[in-house]
Order: C-alpha cells, then sequence, then structure tokens
C-alpha cells in the first residue's frame, strides 16, 4: 500500500501512471468534499467543486515539477499568491483545503494506496468529530439582548432578576440605539432551569418598561483563524 508507483530511477512517468494517479486524485476529490457535504449545512457549490478538483490540480502541479528545484519554488509562489486572492474562511474551510492539497501531493507523488489511506482515515476522524460534541461550547450559555430608556441607570438595575433566574449573567457591551434615546445592553447569561425563560423575560420587560428583549444562542464569533 505504501510503494510509490512511479519510477524513481529514470525520472520520468508514463502516460498510464500518470492518469492512474490524477483518477485516484479525482476519487479522493469527491470523497472529501462529499464528506464535508455530509457534515455541513450551509456550503457553496464553488467550494465544494474546489475541494473536488484541487487534490487533481497539487497532483499534476506535483507530477510537473518531478524533482526540479526551480520549478518547485515557482510553483510555491503561485499558491501563495492564491492565498492573498481568495476571501478569509473558516478555520474547517482552511482545514478542508489542507486536507485535499494533501491528499493530492500523496497522489502526485505516487503513494495512491497511502493516499487512499489518508483520505478514509481522516474523512472519519472529521466526520466522527463533527458529529460528537467534542470542543463545543456549553449549550446552555445564551446572549440576553435588553433595550432600556436612557432615563434608566443600567448599573445594577437587573441585579436581582438575575440572581433568581441565573446561574451567571455577566454584560458585555453596552451601546446607544434609536438616535440615542435607547441603550442596548448585551449580556452572556445561563439560565438555573431553561423553562423558566419565559418568566425571566416577563421579570426583565417589567423592569425595561416592556421595550425590546432578545435571548438566543450564544453567537460563536471564533470561527475564522
Amino acid at each position: 500500500m505504501l510503494e510509490n508507483i512511479l519510477s524513481t530511477t529514470t525520472g520520468t512517468v508514463n502516460l498510464e501512471t500518470a492518469l492512474a494517479c490524477t483518477v485516484v486524485s479525482v476519487l479522493l476529490g469527491l470523497v472529501i468534499a462529499g464528506v464535508y457535504m455530509v457534515q455541513e449545512k450551509h456550503y457553496s457549490k464553488s467550494f465544494i467543486l474546489t475541494l473536488a478538483v484541487l487534490p487533481a490540480l497539487v497532483q499534476v502541479v506535483i507530477m510537473l515539477v518531478n524533482g526540479n528545484l526551480g520549478t518547485g519554488v515557482a510553483v510555491m509562489g503561485a499558491f501563495s499568491l492564491i492565498r492573498f486572492r481568495s476571501v478569509p474562511g473558516t478555520a474547517k474551510e482552511i482545514a478542508t483545503i489542507f486536507f485535499a492539497m494533501v491528499v493530492g501531493l500523496a497522489t502526485g507523488t505516487g503513494y495512491i494506496g497511502y493516499a487512499a489511506a489518508i483520505t478514509a482515515i481522516i474523512c472519519l476522524v472529521m466526520f466522527v468529530l463533527t458529529k460528537s460534541h467534542f470542543g463545543e461550547m456549553g449549550t446552555r450559555e445564551k446572549e440576553l439582548k435588553i433595550t432600556i430608556p436612557e432615563s434608566l441607570d443600567y448599573n445594577g438595575v437587573f441585579d436581582d432578576v438575575f440572581t433568581e433566574y441565573t446561574k451567571r449573567a455577566e454584560l458585555f457591551m453596552v451601546k446607544t440605539t434609536n438616535m440615542g434615546s435607547m441603550y442596548e445592553l448585551q449580556y452572556h447569561i445561563e439560565l438555573k432551569n431553561q423553562t423558566d425563560e419565559k418568566q425571566f423575560i416577563d421579570a426583565l420587560r417589567c423592569r425595561n418598561g416592556n421595550l425590546t428583549i432578545v435571548c438566543g444562542r450564544k453567537a460563536n464569533r471564533m470561527e475564522e483563524l
């Protein structure tokens, strides 16, 4: 499985071997793209197509370099330029692109059996970790936004309500809204009992004059590398 199918003595690659490596690269790219679609609910077709063809593209480039140092340096410079011409992606997207490039490097150097094994193992690990709760933050933590009139002093105004209904409440942002006539307070909270959420919001409404209150899952702002 770990044997190199390319000729290491003559430094040349015949057409049959090159086509075999390309076919395997395309198939493994389709596997990577398929696993990514299963794991993610939101993705673009252009990104999936990129994942599908990227291993074959990298494999072809590696075969064209074929030990030539000057060509290798030029290819490395071209790859670095592509990075700065693309929009920032999430950590998972970048990792998946790097994964596809690794598979292309393996097939480009002739280790198609090893490339298939890498694809199977990494796809399995990614699938299991995505379906599990590994690395997730506490699901009970929520983000609370309360709108209050400018005449109301927000320091400690909701402390008794938070003490009754929450385990923890942290004010992390205050901003003005509605042309400066109101304040929006943003908290990170953890409720003692999820079933008491309605009573909790009703208690806040009585304190803020029945203005807007938004309570939902805490947004994840650390996806990008």
